[in-house]
């Protein structure tokens, strides 16, 4: 650890892996070798098949085209999550990207909504918001602002086969020297005095030396895990879910905008619309749904036909203690899992690269930027758990029992305490940069039953007239906008 990092090897492929070769070859590449092994004799779990904005940045960093990266991974837009069965039975709302109506000085926009709400005036809180307007009536065109304003437009993300992204960013990697090693890691060679990493043994009898060490081995975490001990963890007293199960489907006659994300008796289901096919599946509690149970939901509830069986996943909700140790950076499954409620997957790989990127190693690798790398990680990933435990938690049901223990079961005091906030006064903070931002958590909170006592007193600022015409007037330039959009289905027809 106290030599200049010259030689990079990526242990496994699929996105994760290839996502890392990809960056580290367009930042490092002309200063590090970069091996990249994988076997493909071992599959990859690709569930992320839907992801959030941020991507467009990595995208964007790496210099790929929107419409080649449409192409190639049978893209479609993604403009929120529709999440149906939530709250109570019948109950449907969206967390949808972008802004809800327009902020006005420090005071946010839902403040004034909820002092109309309580005048009697205004209409439903997602009346005022541009994506999902757009994503219910099934329209897009990229739209960084409003046509002749200043204001926001359409804030997106995608919709993508995880493994065709893999293939691009693997062609993209090679390209800038990236070299790609066909083969089964056998053994993990340590440094007898450090005790760090200091090869992999494969199966065709090669030793590829490294000086530093991605792990992309997925759940089973070889490097991270098995060979340096790093304890993981466990995070399902707060997220019981623990097993999924995957299907794709045909191709949707229309292809909606959105993801689609429905509560069952035991779980959720995913709906992820593609150009050539439907993503589905079934994330479940094994104690409340048997496998079979399990299958069966998920089958009956496709909206076109299944194009293959299910495919029975096992995790356990949580993370790494230490994503980061010694000579080894543990990225996608083995770094954690949290469930792909909010899509969060792929980005959290972004974000670890990002991290990766900013403390990359010059002389030697420095303990201090290892505690750094632990340390941010650490927080985002507790405060991506708090979110996706918030939408489980405001769960109104009564007859079922898994969905009471996710209401009634006791949960960090992180999330706690901004429920409390949110409920007394209307208020959110978003903390140090967290990926989630105020409006995401209004959506959800407002979405799933909770109504705020107050509002900020600074929404008192208009008069009765003032405050209705400031709600229509913004309501008109959504309903116009929206009007002259083309749809979603005519704007994938040159990608497909």
């Amino acid at each position: 650890m106290n030599a200049p990092i010259q030689k990079v090897v990526i242990a496994g492929g699929g996105s994760s892996g290839w996502m890392a070769a990809a960056v580290l070859s367009r930042f490092f590449g002309k200063q590090v070798s970069i091996t990249l092994v994988e076997s493909s004799a071992i599959g990859t779990i690709g569930v992320g098949e839907a992801t959030i904005p941020p991507i467009k940045t990595f995208n964007d960093v790496l210099g790929i085209n929107e419409s080649d990266f449409l192409k190639q991974t049978r893209g479609t837009i993604k403009l929120g999550i529709e999440f149906e069965n939530w709250g109570k039975e019948g109950d449907r709302y969206m967390h949808a990207f972008g802004e809800v109506g327009r902020n006005l000085g420090i005071a946010s926009f839902q403040h004034y909504w909820r002092r109309a709400k309580q005048s009697g005036v205004g209409g439903d809180f997602w009346d005022y918001s541009l994506n999902y307007q757009a994503a219910k009536h099934g329209k897009f065109t990229p739209l960084p602002l409003i046509p002749q304003t200043k204001l926001p437009g359409l804030n997106h993300a995608y919709h993508i086969d995880a493994g065709l992204y893999a293939q691009m960013l693997r062609g993209y990697s090679e390209e800038r020297g990236v070299k790609r090693i066909d083969a089964t890691i056998q053994h993990v060679l340590r440094n007898e005095e450090k005790g760090d990493v200091k090869g992999l043994q494969l199966d065709n009898g090669t030793i590829v030396a490294g000086d530093l060490f991605i792990d992309c081995t997925g759940f089973r975490a070889l490097l991270i895990g098995e060979t340096l001990g790093v304890d993981y963890e466990d995070w399902s007293h707060w997220l019981p879910c623990d097993r999924a199960v995957a299907v794709p489907s045909e191709r949707a006659d229309t292809i909606a905008p959105y993801t689609r994300s429905i509560a069952h008796e035991g779980g959720w289901q995913w709906r992820i619309p593609l150009q050539h096919r439907t993503g589905n599946g079934l994330v479940y509690s094994h104690r409340h749904l048997s496998e079979d149970e399990a299958c069966h939901k998920l089958l009956s509830n496709l909206d076109t036909a299944p194009l293959d069986e299910p495919r029975p996943i096992r995790f356990t909700t949580g993370r790494r203690r230490q994503q980061w140790s010694q000579n080894v950076v543990s990225l996608g499954l083995s770094s954690g899992f949290l469930e792909p409620l909010e899509s969060t997957s792929l980005h959290l790989v972004q974000q670890g690269l990002t991290r990766l990127i900013k403390l990359f190693p010059h002389q030697r690798i420095q303990p201090s930027d290892i505690e750094e790398y632990n340390r941010q990680s650490t927080l985002e990933f507790e405060q991506i758990r708090d979110f996706i435990i918030l939408h489980y938690h405001l769960n109104e049901k009564k007859d079922s029992p898994f969905w009471s223990e996710c209401r009634e079961s006791p949960k960090p005091e992180s999330l706690l305490r901004r429920i409390e906030l949110f409920a007394g006064s209307g208020r959110v903070f978003r903390e140090q940069d967290e990926l989630f931002s105020e409006t995401a958590w209004e959506q959800v909170m407002l979405g799933q039953g909770i109504t705020p006592e107050d509002f900020h007193p600074l929404a008192n600022n208009l008069s009765d007239d003032e405050l209705k015409e400031f709600l229509a007037s913004w309501k008109r330039i959504v309903d116009k906008t929206v009007v002259q959009l083309p749809n979603h289905d005519d704007f994938l027809k040159p990608f497909q």
